[in-house]
């Protein structure tokens, strides 16, 4: 029976300390989020932004239209659909390429003022160096830049979302081959000349760490190259390949960077006074 008394004595103080405990955060959260109903612009300091996201792959749509070649993901998605959680591809996707005046407007309604995409590299330069630009596909970004400007919302560009076009991971093996720093560093060039003048934050790589896992670690990432007992796949080496991939994506943005530094970046005394 006093074990019993003491029990209910400690569970009655363990009880307190919990209702203690949950007024202190609420407290907290007074003088921290004084409208924990929700947060006004102004508790932000200036010039902070609110934004949204996507990856060219995963919205655009229109796979083979306006001269655009064709990406590892279209191949990757129609050869191996086993590799895909439901089977599907990216051909229509969100349908953005034809959509994205709407898509605009729905950025624009959310409040927020930046938007980071990607570009698909197969849409600028289908071949890559060999082929030239595909003049169409930088009609499409300067049509959704100059969009996204006239709603007051900045343009935050990623040159590498996981994509490239088919032809330069054949020739190769995508981030494997030396050759494909050259490559990147003109792409890299040709959508600074082509939108430099309106875009000042741009990204070289989305998670280059995770793409070198899943492409050359997993298998579960075009070109899906593995070995055991990491996953199951038709060639590659899991231990030696997402180095080496990891290394050429270190040297293109390096490259990439100092391009735009010397070449491009907008300096503090160039922009004229207001």
């Amino acid at each position: 029976r006093l074990q019993g008394v003491a029990f209910l004595a400690k569970l009655s103080y363990l009880e307190e300390m919990a209702a203690a405990t949950a007024m202190a955060m609420l407290a907290a959260l007074a003088i921290l989020a004084p409208t924990a109903r929700g947060l006004d612009r102004a508790e932000f300091p200036p010039g902070f932004l609110f934004g949204a996201a996507t990856s060219s792959y995963q919205i655009e749509g229109a796979y083979l239209e306006d001269g655009k070649g064709l990406s590892n993901w279209d191949v990757f998605t129609h050869t191996q659909p086993r590799r895909i959680k439901d089977g599907r591809n990216g051909d229509i996707a969100d349908d953005h390429y034809h959509r994205y005046m709407e898509d605009v407007e729905i950025i624009h309604s959310l409040g927020v003022n930046s938007y980071r995409f990607s570009i698909s590299w197969a849409r600028i330069l289908p071949r890559g160096q060999l082929g030239g630009v595909n003049s169409a596909g930088i009609a499409f970004y300067d049509r959704l830049i100059t969009a996204l400007l006239q709603k007051g919302i900045e343009p935050f560009v990623t040159l590498h979302h996981f994509d490239m076009p088919q032809e330069l991971e054949t020739r190769y093996g995508s981030w494997l081959g030396a050759g494909i720093r050259e490559e990147f560093g003109y792409y890299a060039d040709v959508c600074f000349k082509a939108f430099g003048d309106r875009v000042r934050f741009w990204t070289t790589f989305n998670e280059p760490n995770m793409f070198a896992k899943f492409a050359y670690m997993l298998g579960n990432y075009p070109p899906a190259r593995c070995s055991p007992p990491f996953g199951t796949c038709n060639s590659g080496n899991s231990r030696r390949e997402p180095y080496v991939a990891a290394h050429n994506m270190l040297l293109s943005h390096a490259a990439a960077v100092e391009n735009y530094k010397k070449n491009y970046q907008v300096k503090p005394t160039d922009i004229l006074p207001l």
